[in-house]
């Protein structure tokens, strides 16, 4: 069993469907020396979908996670037994957010930790009164926004391999 508790309340402790053992995940808002690893495990999860050497060296050089863009955006991370496992940030304008970034440790993925982080993601929304979520995202992750409720809107170009299209995916937030 999974247990997990967010960062603002008692009401925020939700039970996972585990598998084996009592594991307690905590979410909180990542700070600025978080970066290497959460950098770091946007390159693992990415390089598991099985993407070649090319595509992963200008992933990292694009979708480094850096120090002041976590300090300048809404940044959570998931913990397991205090390591990091996955995270997920947001850009916010107004009524809308970007998600720039949603990824988690391979070795975790089918667990029910996507699903925990997209579920803390909405209910931070919620409270910022943030209305749409925006998200461009592969043919491999694309499966679980859907199933998360996540419409296609489209398709934007890579911008890590010309000639590459990814989806352009959007989410309304339903009011409390």
């Amino acid at each position: 069993m999974v247990f997990v508790k967010g960062n603002r309340s008692p009401d925020s402790w939700h039970n996972l469907c585990g598998r084996g053992g009592n594991t307690i995940l905590n979410i909180r808002r990542a700070v600025s020396s978080d970066s290497e690893v959460l950098t770091s495990i946007a390159a693992r999860s990415e390089a598991s979908w099985g993407f070649d050497a090319t595509f992963m060296n200008e992933f990292e050089k694009i979708y480094k996670v850096s120090e002041e863009f976590i300090t300048s955006n809404s940044i959570f991370a998931a913990e397991e037994d205090g390591a990091v496992v996955g995270f997920y940030a947001l850009v916010t304008k107004g009524i809308e957010a970007t998600l720039e970034f949603m990824y988690i440790e391979p070795s975790k993925i089918g667990k029910g930790l996507g699903r925990m982080l997209w579920n803390h993601m909405i209910s931070h929304c919620q409270e910022c009164d943030i209305e749409v979520i925006q998200l461009v995202c592969g043919s491999e992750p694309k499966k679980f926004y859907l199933k998360m409720g996540a419409v296609s809107v489209g398709e934007v170009d890579s911008l890590v391999i010309q000639g590459r299209k990814v989806s352009k995916l959007s989410f309304s937030i339903m009011r409390r």
